[in-house]
């Protein structure tokens, strides 16, 4: 089974609503993936960016190079009865509030995936047992940083548009 990265973009309105009630916000999370699969919107537009099986890599990456924000994997807890939360997978969401979103699109804006893999041995990632065990792999450190692009366009337009990000693996 593979363990997929997730972020979806909520207003500040949807965030305080998803605190209250996560079974919410899985709906909110399923029905934008619904929509944008059947019709997916432009970039600026774009709710949901599935980060893939990179997201083990990336969140490695940054934090390898002190990323202000923890953006892969979300700064904030929800606060929650885990009898009243839906599988979202390997564990509970997190998320990351308007000014962390600004401030993660701010430093990643800066970034290029050569800036990321920079100076990196694959070994490290092998020790460090960042997921997949892809590293001894010739391309595999380009593959993850490949959403890159994505996640600095999802980032500067949840900015500009003062949005929260809820994040979680699944």
């Amino acid at each position: 089974m593979s363990m997929l990265g997730y972020w979806l973009r909520v207003t500040p309105g949807e965030l305080e609503r998803a605190a209250g009630d996560l079974t919410w916000a899985f709906a909110l999370a399923e029905q934008v993936s619904e929509t944008e699969y059947a019709a997916p919107p432009t970039p600026q537009r774009r709710r949901l960016l599935e980060l893939d099986k990179t997201w083990h890599g990336l969140d490695f990456l940054l934090r390898r190079r002190n990323f202000p924000v923890s953006v892969v994997l979300g700064e904030q807890d929800f606060l929650f009865d885990p009898d009243d939360i839906p599988d979202w997978g390997y564990g509970p969401p997190r998320y990351l509030t308007p000014e962390q979103v600004a401030q993660a699109a701010q430093a990643i804006a800066a970034l290029t995936e050569a800036d990321l893999i920079a100076g990196v041995d694959p070994a490290h990632l092998d020790r460090e047992r960042i997921c997949p065990a892809v590293w001894d792999r010739s391309g595999e450190l380009e593959w993850a940083v490949s959403r890159l692009p994505r996640a600095t366009e999802f980032l500067t337009a949840a900015a500009a548009d003062g949005d929260a990000v809820i994040c979680w693996i699944a």
